[in-house]
């Protein structure tokens, strides 16, 4: 029993310290990522505790539904993404002026048949 306390501090501990240096800086709450490293490493149990209870920023939960809800086999459609969909519409536009461009190159050249004709 002595030798289990100890060895649960010290794996609370390592995950602390492994989910504060693995977080992105933006996800952590309150003080800076080295500032929380430093206090886990001095206060390793109670600044542990304190990491996992307020220095992190939790994931939003999403909703599922109750357990016989069909949404919760469902899974989300992403939405496409801005630029693809600027890329498609400029595509169109280009696609349009050489068309455009095309009928105009035909009336030109019938203009020019229809002169060697007369002439």
């Amino acid at each position: 029993m002595y030798l289990v306390v100890p060895f649960l501090v010290l794996g609370i501990v390592i995950a602390a310290l492994v989910d504060i240096i693995g977080s992105d800086q933006s996800r952590i709450r309150h003080l800076d990522k080295t500032l929380w490293l430093l206090i886990v490493i001095l206060l390793p149990l109670v600044g542990s505790i304190v990491w996992f209870a307020i220095g992190r920023e939790r994931p939003q939960a999403v909703d599922r539904g109750s357990f016989g809800d069909p949404r919760r086999r469902e899974t989300p459609v992403p939405l496409p993404s801005s630029s693809s969909t600027e890329r498609e519409i400029e595509a169109l536009e280009r696609e349009i002026r050489d068309s455009e461009n095309e009928d105009r190159i035909r009336r030109l050249e019938a203009e020019l048949r229809a002169r060697d004709l007369k002439g």
